[in-house]
């Protein structure tokens, strides 16, 4: 549970544009930073100008910002992603200097790519970093990006889609666990979501694309998978869930839909695998206890 975690929420409070501000008057986060002065002119005049407690549609003018807040909940940076055409260009900064060194940084980037690919549907992610920026160059290359383009004062790192897509299932991040999906859930997940509106489906498809498939009749009996019902902790909370397919679901018999927060959550994960995963509002801990009923090991599925 002591991975790194960073969870981007689109919310943004009066109290997080203040945090801003504390960040951007201190010159060690804003030495890289090209428009710290303006975006901080900007902050100064919306707080001044608006009394309200939330101010999102203010910060999205222009493209899309995301407070980056840690397993606590507490914010430590922001993200912003601008969509040019096809393409889309990322700002990242880890605005609490107690934080830098702990790979919240690489996190961070992870979520913005699952955003800018899966939720914007980006062609391309876009980086530009000052050559003197080490500590981000570092981060952004070990995540895959490679060098477009490079001047004196700035490099331009890259990384498409069809890599992003590729690295998922190739290159699985260090810190994260390996979930896994029968070929015939697969099949089935994508085709439903390809016609769903819903704005927060993206991070059940980022699943599907990172899991391992399995032949149905090869799956572990320890594995969560679709019509399972398994005995979850979440948080202090013991919990009896069946995972269930979006026209089964029924939260008061404990059955949730593959399309709901924790049901998303717990898709492909086994027996004793814990982790953090948001929810609206904060971060939940989960942790998989045991699988009650698998149709798979029952021989309860069709090929």
């Amino acid at each position: 549970m002591n991975k790194p975690f960073i969870s981007l929420c689109p919310e943004i409070t009066r109290a997080n544009a203040l945090t801003l501000m504390d960040w951007l008057e201190d010159e060690d986060v804003t030495r890289y930073l090209s428009d710290s002065r303006h975006v901080s002119r900007f902050i100064e005049q919306v707080i001044g100008r608006v009394q309200l407690p939330i101010l999102t549609h203010l910060f999205n003018q222009g493209g899309r910002f995301f407070m980056a807040y840690d397993r606590h909940d507490e914010p430590v940076g922001f993200v912003r992603l601008v969509k040019k055409g096809p393409d889309c260009e990322m700002v990242l900064v880890i605005g609490d200097r107690e934080n830098w060194g702990r790979k919240l940084g690489a996190s961070a980037i992870r979520e913005g790519m699952k955003l800018a690919f899966l939720d914007m549907r980006a062609d391309k992610l876009i980086a530009k970093i000052h050559p003197d920026n080490a500590r981000s160059l570092k981060a952004f290359l070990r995540s895959g990006f490679l060098l477009e383009s490079e001047t004196p004062a700035m490099h331009s790192l890259a990384m498409a889609s069809e890599r992003y897509l590729r690295l998922l299932r190739e290159s699985p991040a260090p810190d994260t666990s390996a979930i896994y999906i029968t070929e015939i859930d697969k099949a089935r997940l994508k085709s439903l979501i390809q016609f769903e509106q819903s704005s927060d489906i993206f991070q059940l498809e980022h699943e599907i694309e990172r899991a391992v498939v399995v032949d149905p009749r090869q799956v572990a009996e320890d594995v969560v998978t679709m019509n399972s019902k398994a005995l979850l902790q979440v948080d202090d909370e013991e919990v009896e869930v069946s995972l269930v397919y979006p026209e089964d679901a029924d939260d008061r018999a404990g059955k949730l839909s593959v399309y709901s927060d924790i049901g998303t959550a717990i898709l492909g994960y086994k027996e004793g695998d814990a982790f953090n995963w948001r929810i609206p509002h904060r971060t939940c801990h989960i942790r998989i206890g045991k699988v009650l009923y698998q149709p798979e090991a029952a021989g309860d599925f069709h090929l």
